[in-house]
């Protein structure tokens, strides 16, 4: 009796939502195979596009997995792994951000049967792990190096490598055009890797062949005033100053207080006013520069000032431009028009200002340091522009990457295919259950083949089973072979030049592997809501607070 009358235990706030054990692992595992589903269709030179339309009316238009991943907006707590380890993806390496979460959610799918039969969940982790080792390692045997090839060779290997990240994006039928384009721009800032030093400028209108390289600095017009007509558009050689203070006429301290006893003082202290901005001017053209951009306002009489003097400016100048600029041209930016001395200007072979469809362009060509470059892209739509730019990213980083871990490894599922076999061979070494999580996981990896030839409408088991015998050659001459996109049958990827950076693939696979384990290491969700009777007293509290204001205090709560 006594027993029974035992009060009950609470430990957690009322309307706490706990779910856990098989269950609560199992919807996990299902949300997780939705996002997949979501990005699955945009794998590959023959992915779909999505069309994302946010609750600000704006609409952007991709197939780069991190961007469609960041805009979904996703809710459920273990979904958002796959949000970050696309990000992780996008900015470690640039590419395979599809790959990745494609592969997560597969492992996780192949996993979903034996938590089913209710095997532990370690014992697939541990399996898992030692898997991805295994497969990390292959990758790194198999991978092709490119080092040692003359600047023309390694150049043409790495537009290939460009190539093959455009191909599946939105201008991959100009993929060639602007491989080139991306690998002089990488070539151009050598062995800095900011990537702020590669600016992409986007002028909507004309078609994508319109779109162009600076090697150097290119930056719209900036707001200019009156007498900058006059002004030279076109150096050979200037010197360049680059400021980050105000040329503008004005009261030096707007709330200082000056009492005259003479009337006839006062035009003293508008002339030294005067005197002021004059002396900034003319030390500005003592300096000898022939460019001077500054990150403030440069006001109408000094626009005009310079323009008589044959000197060209321009003020607000984007702080991200004005460093581009320094770094290319070997300035400095200054802080004070005081003690210019040679060492501070920059210069460059050409100064000109273009005309680059509706807008205007200041352009520095031919800069001696020359570590950094611009990209001018056209088109006709923004959404289309910006989708541009993104997937230019996309293969900056790559190409970036293919430089400094310069070894490569086939595209097109091949790799895939590869360490695949390897596992599959692998696991009938194994005595226990890890035999059957290791294939598993070897049966995942399989997602990304068959998933391109789904994308470009192939019999995916056809174009799988011509794989599989390829690459169980004893000779491992099928070791390259991946999908045709072109044919729908096999091809030699590696000699299609369809290559990718091995660092993308061995990156790809432990992401996703950590997420898989990840979240299948989850046995519990804890989700605690605000009650909304603290809501609803925190709305009483503010109004009654806003109530009593008038009389400098708010009604006592009882």
């Amino acid at each position: 009796m006594a027993s029974m009358m035992q009060p009950q235990i609470i430990l957690l706030k009322e309307g706490t939502d706990t779910s856990q054990g098989k269950a609560q692992l199992l919807s996990n595992i299902n949300a997780v195979t939705a996002v997949g589903d979501v990005v699955r269709t945009t794998l590959g030179p023959r992915g779909m596009d999505k069309l994302i339309h946010d609750d600000k009316g704006s609409v952007t238009i991709s197939n780069d997995g991190a961007t469609i991943m960041k805009l979904l907006d996703i809710v459920h707590p273990a979904a958002k792994i796959l949000v970050d380890i696309a990000k992780s993806q996008d900015s470690e390496v640039g590419d395979g951000t599809t790959t990745v979460v494609l592969l997560a959610a597969e492992f996780l799918k192949e996993a979903k049967p034996f938590v089913e039969d209710g095997v532990h969940s370690q014992n697939l982790i541990r399996s898992y792990r030692t898997a991805s080792t295994l497969a990390i390692e292959k990758v790194k045997e198999l991978a092709v190096s490119i080092e040692g090839k003359s600047v023309e060779e390694k150049k043409g290997l790495l537009a290939k490598c460009a190539a093959t990240t455009l191909s599946s994006k939105l201008i991959g039928g100009e993929k060639e055009f602007f491989a080139t384009m991306v690998v002089d721009a990488v070539m151009a800032i050598g062995d800095d890797d900011r990537l702020n030093l590669i600016g992409i400028k986007k002028v909507p209108g004309g078609n994508m062949r319109d779109s162009f390289l600076v090697d150097g600095v290119a930056f719209k017009k900036t707001f200019s005033y009156a007498g900058f007509e006059q002004q030279p558009k076109k150096f050979l050689n200037p010197k360049i100053l680059l400021l980050n203070i105000e040329l503008e006429l004005k009261s030096e301290k707007e709330n200082a207080e000056i009492r005259l006893s003479d009337p006839s003082q006062y035009q003293s202290i508008v002339d030294a006013e005067w005197n002021i901005i004059y002396d900034k001017l003319d030390k500005c053209v003592e300096s000898g520069a022939k460019v001077v951009l500054s990150r403030l306002a440069i006001g109408d009489l000094a626009t005009q000032y310079f323009a008589d003097r044959d000197i060209f400016c321009a003020g607000r100048v984007a702080e991200e431009d004005l460093n581009r600029v320094a770094a290319a041209a070997g300035g400095t930016v200054q802080t004070s028009v005081n003690n210019i001395i040679p060492e501070v200007l920059g210069t460059c072979e050409i100064f000109e200002e273009k005309q680059v469809g509706g807008e205007r362009f200041n352009i520095f060509s031919g800069c001696p340091s020359g570590r950094t470059a611009t990209i001018v892209l056209r088109g006709g739509a923004d959404q289309f522009i910006e989708e541009a730019e993104r997937s230019l990213h996309d293969a900056i980083m790559i190409v970036r990457r293919a430089v400094k871990n310069s070894t490569v490894v086939p595209g097109g599922g091949a790799i895939d295919m590869e360490v695949s076999k390897y596992l599959r061979q692998h696991s009938r070494t194994i005595a226990g259950k890890s035999q059957l999580f290791i294939n598993s996981y070897a049966k995942a990896l399989e997602v990304i083949p068959r998933q391109l030839c789904d994308n470009a409408g192939f019999d995916a088991t056809d174009v799988l089973n011509k794989l599989r015998q390829k690459h169980a050659m004893q000779s491992g001459e099928g070791a390259s072979y991946g999908v045709d996109i072109n044919t729908g049958g096999i091809a030699d990827s590696y000699a299609n030049f369809v290559w990718e950076p091995a660092v993308v693939k061995i990156n790809a696979i432990n992401a996703a592997t950590e997420a898989a384990c990840l979240i299948l290491s989850v046995d519990e969700t804890v989700k605690n809501p605000k009650s909304e009777s603290a809501q609803g007293d925190a709305a009483t509290g503010a109004m009654g607070r806003g109530r009593g204001g008038g009389r400098g205090r708010g009604m006592r709560r009882r």
